[in-house]
C-alpha cells in the first residue's frame, strides 16, 4: 500500500511540476567565436572551446510561408524551448520557386540560380538576423533537392554543375559575416546520377569560396541514408548528417548513427531528420494513425547515446507550416502555430539539459555498460524497445536509456570512483529521483519507478566524489 501511495504521489508531482519548469538562458552566445569541429573530431565547439549542443528544429518552409510577425512568434517559441538551430530552406520544397513568399516575392528571376531576386533575399536576410538576435543558428539549405532531382514533389529541376557553383558562391558571399549560419547542402533527394553528386559538391565548394570558410558545411540526405555514404572523405564535409527517417518501428535504423561514429577519418555525426511528431506512421495515417511524443523522444536518446553530438526534432505540421487554406501534405493534424507546443517539442530540452549537466567533450557510446540478457545474450530490447548506453571515457558518469519501463542490469565498475550515486531522470519532464549510493563492483539490477510502454527513463550513474549536481541541473 505504501508503494502504491508513493507511486501515485510521484506521478502527481510530475504532472504538477512539469509545466512549471522554465529554462532560462538557453540562447546561443555568439561572442565565443565561430563554430568549428572539436579537436577530437566528435563534437562542435566555438573557437574559444565552449561546447555547442545542436538541438535543431525542421522549419523547412520558414522563409517561404511565414510573415515577419509569424516568424518572430516561431523563433521565440523555439528559443524558449531550448532549441539552438533552425533548419530552413532558401528555395523551398512546396513550389518554392513559383509560389511567392508571404511578402509576395519569388526567390529567382526567371528561375535562374545565377539571378537572385533582391526583395526575396532581403526577407531571408531579415530572418537570419532576427534569429541571431534571439541566439539561434540557422541550418541553411540553399535549395531543396527536387531542384536538382525531381524524384517526387514540385521541382522544377533548375540546377546544373555550372550554375550550382555560382549560386553557392552568391550565398556564401552574402552571409559570410553572419555568425549564425550552418550550411546544409542536399535536401532530401537521392543521388541517382553522377551529375547529382556533382551539383551538390560544387554548390558546397561555392559556399566555401564565397564565405572563405566562415561556416561549417554538411549534407542532408534522403530517408534512411547519411552524408557519409557519398561524401565522407571530402574536405568540405565538416560533419555527417543522417536522415534516419520517419518509420517508428526503428529496427536496424539507429544503429547507423553508431556506424557513422565509428568511421574513419573521424567526423562528428548527428541525425538531421528523424521521425516527426504527429507524422503518419508508415506514411499511412488512415491505416496506422500518427506518431506520438514517445516516438520522437526515443530517437533523441538513441542518437545521443550512440555518439551523436546533437539532434534534430520535427513536427509534421511545422515543417510545412500548414494552416487552414493551404494544401496539406499527408494529413497534418493541426495548424503549425498550435503544433509548436506539442509535448514532444517541449520534451526535447530535457535531452539537452541532461547532456550539458555532465562533462560533454569526453562522452562516448558504450552499450557494454548494460549486462546482456542471460538467455539471448543481447542487450535488452530491440526495435522500439532498444536500450542504449553512454559514459564518460574517464569513468565519472554513465547513462542508460530505457525506452520502456522494465528492469535491466548494469555493470557498476564502469564508474571510476569507489562509490556510485544513482539517479532516475525522466525524459518526459526532466524530473529527477535519487536512488542511492552503491559500490562500484559487480552488477546491479535497477527497476524504473514507473512501468509501461511509453514510460521511458534514463538511469544516471555518477562517481559519488565527482561533485555533480542532480542530472539536468
Amino acid at each position: 500500500m505504501k508503494t502504491l501511495l508513493f507511486l501515485i504521489l510521484f506521478y502527481l508531482s510530475y504532472s504538477v511540476c512539469s509545466q512549471e519548469i522554465k529554462w532560462k538562458g538557453t540562447s546561443v552566445d555568439f561572442s565565443h567565436g565561430k563554430l568549428i569541429v572539436s579537436e577530437n573530431k566528435r563534437f562542435l565547439v566555438f573557437e574559444d572551446g565552449t561546447p555547442f549542443f545542436y538541438l535543431g528544429d525542421t522549419a523547412w518552409e520558414l522563409f517561404h510561408r511565414l510573415s515577419k510577425e509569424e516568424t518572430e512568434k516561431y523563433l521565440d517559441n523555439r528559443r524558449e524551448k531550448g532549441f539552438t538551430v533552425i533548419q530552413a530552406v532558401v528555395l523551398a520544397e512546396l513550389d518554392g520557386l513559383n509560389t511567392p513568399n508571404a511578402e509576395g516575392e519569388k526567390p529567382l528571376i526567371d528561375n535562374d540560380p545565377t539571378k537572385i531576386n533582391e526583395a526575396y533575399f532581403q526577407h531571408v536576410d531579415w530572418v537570419i538576423k532576427k534569429a541571431e538576435e534571439k541566439g539561434l543558428f540557422i541550418g541553411l539549405l540553399p535549395t531543396w533537392g527536387d531542384k536538382w532531382n525531381k524524384k517526387w514533389g514540385v521541382g522544377p529541376e533548375i540546377f546544373t554543375p555550372e550554375n550550382a557553383a555560382v549560386f553557392g558562391e552568391i550565398l556564401g558571399k552574402r552571409y559570410k559575416n553572419s555568425p549564425n549560419i550552418i550550411w546544409i547542402v542536399g535536401g532530401d533527394r537521392p543521388l541517382e546520377e553522377e551529375v547529382h553528386g556533382q551539383i551538390v559538391r560544387v554548390m558546397a565548394q561555392g559556399l566555401r569560396k564565397g564565405d572563405n570558410g566562415a561556416h561549417l558545411i554538411t549534407f542532408h540526405p534522403t530517408g534512411g541514408q547519411g552524408s557519409s555514404q557519398y561524401f565522407h572523405n571530402e574536405d568540405w564535409l565538416d560533419f555527417n548528417m543522417r536522415q534516419n527517417g520517419h518509420n517508428p518501428n526503428f529496427t536496424g535504423v539507429y544503429e547507423n548513427t553508431r556506424k557513422d561514429y565509428n568511421r574513419t577519418p573521424v567526423k562528428p555525426v548527428m541525425d538531421g531528420e528523424p521521425i516527426y511528431e504527429d507524422h503518419p506512421i508508415e506514411f499511412n495515417a488512415e491505416k496506422y494513425g500518427h506518431s506520438i511524443s514517445a516516438d520522437v523522444r526515443r530517437p533523441l536518446y538513441w542518437n545521443l547515446f550512440s555518439g551523436a553530438f546533437g539532434h534534430t526534432y520535427g513536427h509534421h505540421s511545422v515543417w510545412q507550416m500548414w494552416q487552414p487554406g493551404r494544401n496539406p501534405v499527408n494529413f497534418p493534424l493541426m495548424p503549425w502555430y498550435e503544433a509548436l507546443d506539442q509535448q514532444g517539442a517541449w520534451q526535447m530540452q530535457f535531452g539537452r539539459r541532461l547532456m550539458e549537466s555532465r562533462p560533454f567533450m569526453t562522452r562516448i557510446p558504450d552499450d557494454l555498460v548494460i549486462v546482456p540478457d542471460e538467455v539471448t545474450t543481447f542487450v535488452p530490447g530491440a526495435g522500439r524497445y532498444r536500450f542504449v548506453a553512454t559514459r564518460d571515457e574517464n569513468g565519472t558518469y554513465a547513462m542508460v536509456y530505457a525506452p520502456v519501463g522494465r528492469p535491466f542490469t548494469v555493470r557498476m565498475d564502469v564508474i571510476s570512483g569507489k562509490k556510485v550515486m544513482a539517479w532516475w531522470y525522466s525524459p518526459r519532464n526532466g524530473m529527477v529521483q535519487k536512488i542511492g549510493r552503491f559500490s562500484n563492483v559487480g552488477t546491479r539490477t535497477f527497476t524504473p519507478p514507473g512501468v509501461g510502454e511509453n514510460f521511458d527513463w534514463v538511469l544516471v550513474l555518477d562517481d559519488a566524489d565527482a561533485g555533480f549536481r542532480a542530472p539536468g541541473k
